[in-house]
């Protein structure tokens, strides 16, 4: 039996690092932060260096990009209802920093 698809943020970055393509991060060091507002939101950073990845809740010191959505909007987005380009376009999804890392989000995590 599969397991049930994460519901929350909290579950989604626990999760995270065995959802990790490090072939996709080769020769890349950045750290993403989340910031989720609403029901079960909260600060998440993930560090990606090179070849390994770390998911911590809390502030990141100097994030490379920050992202900022509701909580629900980003559990719809990574289990595949919401578009992440569609919830960019309609100001869903704000992102700050550099965009190249946005892009490459599909590429690190199955």
């Amino acid at each position: 039996m599969a397991d049930a698809a994460p519901t929350t943020p909290k579950e989604i970055f626990a999760a995270m690092p065995t959802r990790f393509n490090k072939d996709a991060a080769k020769g890349l060091n950045a750290t993403y932060q989340f910031d989720l507002s609403g029901d079960n939101g909260g600060k998440w950073h993930v560090v990606i260096n090179n070849e390994t990845c770390q998911v911590k809740e809390g502030p990141a010191a100097s994030p490379s990009i920050t992202i900022s959505m509701t909580a629900q909007d980003y559990v719809d987005m990574t289990t595949g209802k919401l578009n992440g380009q569609v919830a960019f376009m309609s100001g869903k999804l704000r992102i700050a920093g550099d965009m190249g890392l946005a892009l490459r989000m599909q590429s690190l995590f199955a």
